[in-house]
């Protein structure tokens, strides 16, 4: 396994890859979900990068930029045991060097959702994506479900700017009782953590009173909301269930749909979603 820790070495790393190249972005503090899209990534490429970098400009002020658990050695050896070829882990400065005013916006579908929420966020989400893939070139980059948002910008991004790679989506990875893993769940207090399932708690309601035949998004969002908050020190971001190529919101679900939501269980802001019909 390699470390590129500058842009030019990961470029001279990839001049000397042979066969198709797939492309796992993270922000590091790796948990099993990441590790199964490298997993899937090593399926079906014979080179499979590894991004670790923790990307600023998709953090507002008031967000937990410097708080986001990092923990390099523990990535590497996790990616070195699933037999991961390339990590590329730039500095801040060097994918952003002094004077960097270049942003890519993708309109429409950020507005909703964690756009609403967090106005600044999809901004860097898809400036730094557009970075990564000019500098890795992937044939195939992996994302994951939990974060089917930001999968749905990444997909309109690649096709309407004619990038030459493929956008794999891959289910979310579960812990036993549902929660959705995510390396923020490493914030929640020892109370909080077995409560913390309420979101996935609050999905799963959501799918049976869709295969019960209800088809009124107001009632569904209604329930899902009067679950969540039975949950001591919970407050809701979002519940919302919207077309799933727009995300606008839908008054009866009559095609696909994203249920999704945020909740805060305490401090920590937790995001969750399935896709129903």
């Amino acid at each position: 396994m390699k470390i590129a820790r500058s842009i030019s070495e990961m470029k001279a790393l990839r001049k000397q890859c042979t066969g198709k190249v797939g492309f796992v972005p993270t922000m590091g503090y790796l948990h099993e979900g990441h590790l199964q899209l490298v997993k899937n990534a090593k399926m079906d490429n014979p080179v499979v990068v590894v991004s670790i970098f923790v990307n600023p400009t998709q953090f507002a002020p008031n967000e937990d930029f410097k708080a986001y658990p990092r923990d390099f050695e523990r990535d590497c050896e996790l990616l070195r045991g699933i037999g991961t070829d390339i990590i590329f882990a730039p500095s801040d400065s060097d994918m952003y060097p002094p004077g960097f005013n270049t942003w890519v916006n993708v309109q429409g579908i950020t507005q909703y959702l964690e756009g609403r929420s967090r106005p600044t966020h999809f901004q860097g989400v898809t400036t730094v994506c557009n970075k990564l893939f000019n500098i890795v070139q992937p044939d195939n980059a992996y994302f994951g479900q939990k974060d089917a948002q930001q999968a749905l910008v990444i997909q309109k991004m690649v096709r309407e700017l004619n990038m030459n790679l493929e956008i794999v989506v891959c289910p979310t990875v579960r812990e036993a009782d549902g929660l959705a893993m995510s390396s923020r769940n490493t914030y929640l207090t020892p109370q909080e953590r077995p409560t913390a399932n309420v979101l996935y708690r609050s999905l799963m309601l959501a799918q049976d009173m869709y295969a019960r035949g209800e088809r009124d998004a107001a009632k569904i969002k209604s329930a899902m909301t009067g679950l969540t908050l039975q949950v001591p020190g919970a407050s809701i971001d979002y519940v919302s269930i919207s077309d799933i190529d727009n995300l606008t919101e839908v008054d009866r679900i009559s095609g696909r749909v994203l249920v999704s939501l945020a909740v805060r269980i305490g401090k920590p802001r937790l995001i969750d979603n399935i896709v129903l019909g």
